[in-house]
């Protein structure tokens, strides 16, 4: 017996589709969606495609894999391969931001799809991020200073990774490195990975491949608990400085008229 069924009402409901939205996507009648996923009837070959790669599955995935919370791809190497998100709601059925302690982090990488591990974890929400999903990570380490150890970055989960913007700060979750708190050097690449460099220009910049990656996250806002200093009073050397800089600036103007 297949788990069309089953893995189709699982899918429309991860991609928040009600069964009129999804009849529309795929060109058919509602009646149909609802004949399909309550086993009354099966799609034939070219409507089992069309919805195959509306989800980026192969066709055997979706006939014959269990596609649930704990089902992991066996084509993780492919850009876009269905990722599955594990997530909590508060009383009003809205998401909570779930927080990843650095202490909870080597626990994360086996349990970021495991909906018992994610309920266990802190969760709050903030009204400013009620559209989308986002997840709090904790980050360790100087390679993103000024933002300091400790600080939490509150991050957009991304599931379309051609859509990672080259230049700006993502977390990205992989297998080797665990969680990283880095900015993206180039556009994925399905063939390579991601490209992640450091803020912090002692530390070299490095790929992650493809296959390596869980997750990935962008960036939207921070917390900290260390406040920004103060700028510092300019001493006599700096003064002296910049009236050598202005002086040169007078000059090359002078000599151009």
């Amino acid at each position: 017996m297949s788990n069309i069924a089953n893995n189709l009402k699982y899918l429309r409901k991860k991609k928040r589709l009600t069964q009129q939205q999804f009849a529309e996507e795929m060109g058919i009648k509602r009646a149909s969606v609802g004949a399909y996923e309550e086993r009354r009837a099966e799609p034939k070959y070219e409507l089992l495609k069309k919805i195959a790669d509306f989800y980026n599955l192969t066709m055997d995935e979706l006939a014959n894999d269990v596609i649930d919370d704990k089902w992991k791809p066996t084509a993780r190497g492919n850009a876009a391969s269905v990722r599955v998100l594990s997530i909590t709601v508060d009383g009003e059925d809205k998401e909570n931001i779930e927080l990843v302690p650095v202490k909870a982090s080597a626990g994360y990488l086996n349990g970021y799809a495991d909906p018992e591990y994610i309920a266990e974890l802190p969760r709050f929400s903030l009204p400013m991020f009620r559209q989308g999903t986002y997840r709090a990570f904790e980050i360790k380490g100087d390679s993103m200073l000024p933002l300091q150890p400790g600080s939490v970055v509150i991050a957009e989960y991304v599931e379309d990774w051609s859509s990672i913007k080259p230049g700006q700060t993502y977390v990205v979750i992989s297998k080797d490195e665990g969680i990283v708190y880095k900015r993206i050097a180039f556009k994925y690449k399905a063939d390579k990975g991601l490209k992640l460099v450091s803020d912090n220009k002692s530390y070299d910049p490095y790929w992650v491949s493809t296959d390596d990656i869980l997750e990935v996250w962008r960036a939207k806002a921070y917390i900290s608990t260390q406040l920004p200093e103060p700028p510092p009073e300019p001493t006599m050397e700096t003064l002296t400085a910049m009236m050598t800089q202005m002086q040169k600036t007078i000059s090359n103007v002078v000599e151009k008229r």
